[in-house]
């Protein structure tokens, strides 16, 4: 039972990354996600969520209108497209099982010039 984030990496200002949260050992298809992401010295703040099916459940303030949440359940694998990246942006980016104690091992995003 895990969850693997891939697709971070550095990017310039304004560009864009795809990530992904492959789940296995599970049924994916039963569970909300979440998308947290952390910065050095700060605290993990929630960034986007998806319900079971699909639906969007919410975008941290600062994101909204650049990143866009979504999910494939016959791929067992929700994303965070991230567009207009900012150096805020900037953050260890991690997918979570909403309810649940079940957290991907995170993947790092830098946005620098």
């Amino acid at each position: 039972v895990k969850l693997v984030e891939s697709g971070g990496g550095l990017v310039q200002p304004g560009g864009s990354l795809r990530l992904s949260c492959t789940a296995s050992g599970f049924t994916f298809s039963g569970y909300a996600v979440s998308w947290y992401r952390q910065a050095p010295g700060k605290e993990r703040e929630l960034v986007a969520g998806i319900t079971s099916a699909g639906g969007i459940l919410n975008y941290l303030d600062s994101v909204k209108g650049r990143f866009t949440v979504s999910r494939d359940n016959i791929k067992n694998t929700a994303y965070l497209q991230m567009n207009s990246l900012k150096p805020e942006d900037t953050a260890v980016y991690y997918c979570n099982l909403r309810a649940t104690s079940l957290w991907g091992q995170g993947t790092q995003v830098t946005v620098s010039s």
